[in-house]
């Protein structure tokens, strides 16, 4: 069994803390830098190798990432949760904030119920590196599709930002909010589908999720913004499903690094939430799409040679 050392946790924490956001997938450049760098990397950070903890490490300092999100967006969380249990009192959903929580409710049993059911068999079949770079360049050519179907609606604007007559006391997240709970379950149910890519290697959940929301109709802000929301329960849960391993005997000399790779996650996926929240004002998928083709053909064809 690998073991994780101080620089390995550290490195992967803040890989994984910006890439789990960024519309590249956080899984895919976990599998794909250690196989490029080589050495005990290589050995070490193997997600498909016989008895490895990779991944549980892995999906381990999602917790930190998920943590991230609550707290970057804390007074959404604190509106979402008072809008559950005020719907669930009271048996009726009435205000933006109770039909935005049933709405991350209601997306993210799609991709619980495939995660649980299909863990595995992407894992041993498909955490290599090969389908992984194929992966990747695939989730740029879907970034890319996005853009150019949605092309004359590329979020370049705030789109419907603007208050109506007695919004004015609206705060800019209120008013997304309003715009994102204007879809209906059906539609919420389909974007909350699309995370399900994301157990693919190289596909990214954010991606998926954006991607999907525009083509649904919300413009780039609230799609990022619904998907960043949408991600935390998922991510969250994933991680603590996969802690158990960890804080029993297998967990013996991993759980030091694991808590400084949590730290740098933390820092990494904070400093991307806040990044992210204003590219999406004013910006498009492009320079993603072109990235994540470009390095998933590059990393295939390196494997290819060697």
């Amino acid at each position: 069994m690998s073991v994780l050392t101080y620089p390995e946790a550290i490195g992967v924490g803040l890989l994984q803390g910006v890439t789990e956001l960024f519309p590249v997938s956080s899984l895919g450049h976990s599998i794909l830098i250690p196989a490029l760098l080589g050495g005990h990397w290589k050995h070490d950070l193997d997600v498909s190798a016989d008895g490895s903890l990779y991944l549980n490490e892995l999906v381990g300092l999602h917790l930190a990432t998920a943590l991230a999100l609550v707290v970057f967006f804390r007074r959404d969380w604190v509106r979402v949760i008072r809008g559950l249990t005020t719907s669930i009192t009271r048996r009726r959903i009435e205000t933006v904030d109770q039909r935005l929580a049933w709405l991350i409710i209601t997306a993210s049993i799609p991709v619980a119920v495939a995660g649980l059911a299909l863990d595995k068999v992407f894992r041993t079949t498909l955490g290599r590196p090969v389908p992984t770079a194929i992966f990747l360049a695939l989730n740029g050519i879907v970034l890319f599709v996005t853009e150019q179907l949605r092309r004359g609606g590329t979020g370049r604007r705030r789109a419907g930002a603007s208050a109506a007559p007695g919004e004015e006391h609206l705060t800019p997240d209120e008013l997304s909010d309003q715009r994102i709970t204007g879809m209906s379950i059906r539609q919420a149910l389909l974007i909350g589908a699309a995370q399900i890519l994301a157990l693919l290697p190289g596909i990214s959940r954010s991606g998926s999720t954006i991607s999907a929301g525009i083509f649904r109709g919300l413009n780039h802000e609230d799609s990022a913004r619904f998907a960043f929301l949408l991600a935390t329960p998922v991510i969250g849960g994933a991680a603590l499903l996969k802690l158990p391993p960890l804080l029993g005997s297998e967990g013996n000399g991993l759980r030091g690094p694991l808590l400084a790779g949590s730290v740098a996650a933390f820092v990494a996926a904070y400093l991307a939430t806040r990044y992210l929240v204003r590219y999406f004002e004013h910006r498009t998928l492009i320079p993603f799409a072109i990235y994540c083709s470009v390095a998933g053909l590059g990393s295939l064809a390196y494997f290819a040679m060697g």
